[in-house]
């Protein structure tokens, strides 16, 4: 392939050599531009794990300060003349009641979700026009 030299003019090369060197330069920017978005993914994947760790240690800290204020809970009611398994009972009966609570809420929410109806619908279509090639009576494919 030949490429255009320092004080060599385009305007020497034939048609088809400055194809070729369209060619390479159009192949040569695509290769780069992959290699940027590669080097841009990896720096983003390493942010985006480093990320996803801060949340995991987050919400495993949340989850002993739950632990830790349901305890605290239990023996304020201990404080208050509860006995100690009915304190510890009624703090358990408040987070059944939180966890029943949101399982009703997320049933009422998966049982909004419409499935892709449009889609379902518009591929049938499709697939009838398909099957009848517009308006004739034969079908044009059959199952």
């Amino acid at each position: 392939m030949s490429e255009a030299l320092p004080g060599e003019g385009i305007e020497d090369k034939s048609l088809g050599e400055l194809v070729a060197l369209a060619s390479s330069n159009v192949s040569a920017l695509v290769r780069a531009e992959m290699d940027l978005a590669k080097i841009e993914l990896k720096a983003d994947a390493k942010k985006a794990a480093l990320g996803s760790v801060m949340f995991t240690i987050a919400a495993l800290m949340g989850g002993l300060i739950v632990i830790l204020l349901s305890i605290a809970l239990a023996y304020g009611l201990v404080a208050l003349g509860i006995w100690h398994w009915a304190a510890f009972l009624i703090v358990s009966g408040v987070y059944l009641l939180l966890a029943l609570g949101l399982i009703g809420i997320g049933y009422l929410r998966i049982r909004k979700i419409d499935g892709a109806k449009r889609t379902r619908r518009t591929l049938k279509d499709d697939l009838t026009m398909l099957r009848h090639r517009g308006d004739s009576d034969t079908p044009a494919i059959t199952d």
